[in-house]
């Protein structure tokens, strides 16, 4: 499609500019510019400064936890909890989600073993754990994918009858509850992702929270090489420190969190009406009771359905510069090193499979509105109605 036809369906030319998928927000800019400008004046970069400390304590009221320890990213955040909590041998963990969760295992040499999720919230489902869990299983690494929160209990019971260590990462979830209470309290500790594509991010970074006090310590010490105080290193570390500018950014994106989850609802809703007939896609509900963060608009294409495959309508919308996603294709799985390790290429995981080959992810945030979104779906509606008729005229031919 060219840009006359986004003229044809009421749009502005320049709205040829790209639309992503965690394009990122970025809050109050004055107030982040204030808080640089103390930060040079102070000339005080990094090694634990009052911005980071004034972020942690912020996060920790967030998330109604004990601690909070700021990091450099949420991977260096996973690799530093499995390894204060001892996690060895094998973790298992969802195929459905980015690679970082898998990798943060594998490069503590710590093998993870991927279950199936459950269809209708793309969560890891407990029921797959079980028969997984093996002599070598030391812990369970679970996703709150989409911002919507693991089945907890079920997974507290099935690591307390195994007694396994229990961390979930929360890269999607902050600002999101689970029957009420905030994310970020459970397990032994919740990572979460302060990455420039989250809707509250910190240009780059992540942080770990628990309620477990001598935990937080020992990873204060490991995201510090380990240091325990002035010439005295206590523990195997690694810089994975953040960095104050970093912080000023998550501070001042905490400070817009309502007005941005109202942006984000917003959208969400839009999306909804917007694509209310188009044939074969669904949404994935948001929870009905609990806080949510409406970080992700989340829908699956059902090609039986729908004139169009998933993958050819992600070739239209990124002809015009719309650059819609398909999370987590094709699976950690069947993503190197994982595809050809013998203890991983012959597992069966057919919901990941099949959520893998329907999921669509579409642009929100502070750059997206009613308008853009209206438009996303034109394009669509017209690319399935050209499909119908191309197809029309096939089966016509044919029947000359």
């Amino acid at each position: 499609m060219s840009k006359t036809t986004l003229a044809f369906l009421g749009g502005d030319p320049a709205f040829s500019t790209a639309l992503h998928v965690g394009r990122p927000n970025i809050g109050d800019r004055d107030a982040f510019m204030r808080r640089v400008e103390e930060i040079l004046d102070r000339r005080w970069l990094t090694n634990s400064g009052p911005v980071v400390t004034e972020f942690e304590e912020k996060l920790a009221e967030q998330l109604q936890v004990s601690d909070v320890i700021a990091v450099c990213n949420a991977t260096v955040g996973l690799e530093l909890a499995t390894r204060a909590l001892g996690m060895s041998g094998e973790v298992i963990v969802p195929s459905f989600t980015f690679i970082a969760t898998a990798h943060a295992l594998q490069w503590q040499e710590t093998s993870p073993v991927f279950a199936d999720i459950r269809k209708h919230d793309h969560n890891i489902d407990p029921l797959a754990i079980e028969a997984l869990i093996t002599e070598k299983t030391s812990g369970i690494l679970a996703v709150h994918c989409w911002g919507r929160p693991v089945d907890i209990e079920a997974l507290n019971v099935v690591a307390k009858r195994h007694n396994l260590k229990l961390l979930f990462d929360a890269s999607h979830a902050f600002a999101c509850d689970y029957h009420g209470q905030p994310v970020g309290g459970f397990g032994e500790a919740e990572v979460f992702s302060f990455h420039a594509t989250k809707f509250i991010n910190a240009l780059e970074g992540g942080c770990i929270s628990t309620n477990n006090p001598e935990l937080a310590e020992e990873l204060r010490y490991m995201r510090n090489f380990g240091f325990r105080g002035y010439d005295d290193v206590g523990f195997l570390g690694v810089n994975g420190k953040m960095n104050e500018i970093s912080a000023a950014m998550g501070l001042t994106n905490l400070e817009s969190l309502e007005r941005l989850i109202a942006v984000n609802r917003e959208n969400f809703d839009s999306y909804q009406q917007a694509f209310a007939d188009f044939p074969g896609l669904q949404f994935l509900p948001a929870p009905e009771n609990d806080a949510f963060n409406y970080q992700y608009v989340v829908a699956e294409i059902y090609e039986e359905e729908c004139p169009l495959a998933r993958d050819e309508l992600i070739d239209v919308l990124w002809e015009e510069n719309i650059f819609i996603r398909r999370y987590f294709y094709p699976g950690c799985h069947r993503m190197e090193p994982y595809r050809s390790q013998s203890s991983t290429n012959d597992r069966q995981l057919p919901e990941t499979d099949a959520v893998c080959s329907r999921v669509l992810v579409f642009p929100t945030g502070e750059t997206v509105n009613g308008d853009a979104i209206r438009q996303v779906s034109g394009i669509m509606f017209q690319a399935i109605e050209q499909a119908k008729e191309v197809k029309l005229a096939i089966e016509k031919r044919s029947n000359a």
